[in-house]
C-alpha cells in the first residue's frame, strides 16, 4: 500500500515525558566487589521517552506535532525541552518546582541493557490544573489527541480531557497503565499490550475467549475499538461489528522498549489523516516491526515505513 500524505496532520500528544539516558561500554571482566560485571562507559546518549517518544515518532512521519506535559526545574529537564524541541516539535513543557525530570538510565553492555536506574516522583496538584487549562486552548488546533499514560501522575485529569477533546469531536487515543482503566471512558481506542490486558481483563482461554473478554471492557468503557498488541502474535483490533488481526513483522528482535509510543503514534497519524481502521492498524503494525529491530526508544521515519510497505 502506498502511505498517504501525513503532512497536514495535528497531532496533540498529552502525558508523561521522561528522559532516556543510555551508557555504552564494554564488559570484560567481573566486578571483585561482587559477582556483577564491570562496564567501561565509552559513549553517552539521551533521548526523549514516555509521550516525548510518541511525539517523536508522529514527527518522524511528517506529521505537525504538539506536546503537553511536565518536567522538573532540572538539567533532565531542559535536556529533554532540548530534545523535544531539536525534533520539530511544538511543546509545552509546565514546569514544577515540586518534582525531579523522570529519568530512566540503562546501562548497555555488548548490545545487552545490564541495569535500568530509574528517578522519578509525582507532580504537584497546581502545575497539573495549569496543564488541563493549557489542554483545553490547544484542543482546536489538532486533529487527534494520544494520551501516553506511564504511571507518572501527569494524566490526573484525564476524564475531564477525553470528555472535553470528544466534545470538540476529537479522535482520542489512549496508552493505558494500570489495572482500573475506568478513566478511560468514552476514548475512541486503547491501546494495551497483552500483558496490560491479562492486568485488566484476566487471562483467556483462548481465541474466542480474548474476544469476548475484549468486548466486555470496549462496552464498559463505551470505546469505539480497542487493540490488543501482542508482541510475536501480532496485534487483534475489537471493533463493535468485527476484528481484525494483523500477524507479527517478521523481524530479528534487539529491543522492544517504545514499540508501544510506535504503534500508538502511527495509529493516531493514520487516523488522523481520514485512514480507515484496517489500514491503520496495518501500517502500525508494519512500524512496529521495523522499530523492535533498532536499540533503545528509537522511530520509524517515513521514508522506512514507506519502503516497508511497498
Amino acid at each position: 500500500m502506498v502511505l498517504p500524505d501525513l503532512s497536514t496532520v495535528r497531532l496533540l500528544i498529552v502525558g508523561d515525558v521522561m528522559l532516556d539516558r543510555y551508557w555504552f561500554g564494554d564488559v570484560s571482566r567481573i566486578s571483585p566487589e561482587a559477582p556483577v560485571p564491570v562496564v567501561r562507559v565509552e559513549r553517552c546518549e539521551e533521548r526523549p521517552g514516555g509521550a516525548a517518544n510518541v511525539a517523536r515518532n508522529a514527527a518522524a512521519l511528517g506529521a505537525r506535532v504538539s506536546l503537553l506535559s511536565l518536567v522538573g526545574r532540572d538539567e533532565a529537564g531542559e535536556s529533554l525541552a532540548r530534545l523535544v524541541r531539536d525534533g520539530g516539535i511544538d511543546a509545552s513543557l509546565h514546569v514544577d518546582d515540586a518534582v525531579s525530570t523522570t529519568v530512566k538510565l540503562r546501562v548497555i553492555g555488548r548490545q545487552q541493557q545490564l541495569l535500568r536506574i530509574d528517578f522519578e516522583n509525582r507532580p504537584s496538584h497546581e502545575v497539573l490544573r495549569a496543564k488541563l487549562a493549557d489542554f483545553a486552548q490547544r484542543l482546536p488546533d489538532c486533529d487527534a489527541v494520544v494520551f501516553s499514560d506511564y504511571g507518572k501522575g501527569g494524566l490526573t485529569h484525564i476524564s475531564e480531557m477525553i470528555a472535553l477533546a470528544r466534545g470538540a469531536g476529537k479522535i482520542v487515543l489512549i496508552d493505558p497503565k494500570g489495572d482500573d482503566y475506568s478513566a478511560y471512558a468514552g476514548a475512541t481506542v486503547v491501546t494495551p499490550n497483552r500483558s496490560e490486558m491479562r492486568d485488566v481483563a484476566g487471562r483467556w482461554k483462548d481465541e474466542a475467549d480474548l474476544e469476548r473478554k475484549a468486548t466486555e471492557l470496549r462496552e464498559q468503557l463505551q470505546l469505539d475499538a480497542l487493540l490488543v498488541t501482542r508482541s510475536e502474535e501480532g496485534m487483534s483490533l475489537f471493533l463493535a461489528d468485527r476484528a481484525i488481526h494483523e500477524k507479527a513483522v517478521a523481524r530479528e528482535v534487539f529491543d522492544v522498549s517504545g514499540a508501544g509510543d510506535t504503534v500508538i503514534a502511527t495509529l493516531g497519524v493514520m487516523l488522523a489523516s481520514g485512514a480507515d481502521w484496517e489500514p491503520a492498524i496495518h501500517v502500525a503494525n508494519v512500524a512496529a516491526g521495523i522499530v523492535v529491530g533498532k536499540l533503545g526508544t528509537a522511530v520509524v521515519t517515513r521514508d522506512e515505513l514507506a519502503a516497508a510497505l511497498k
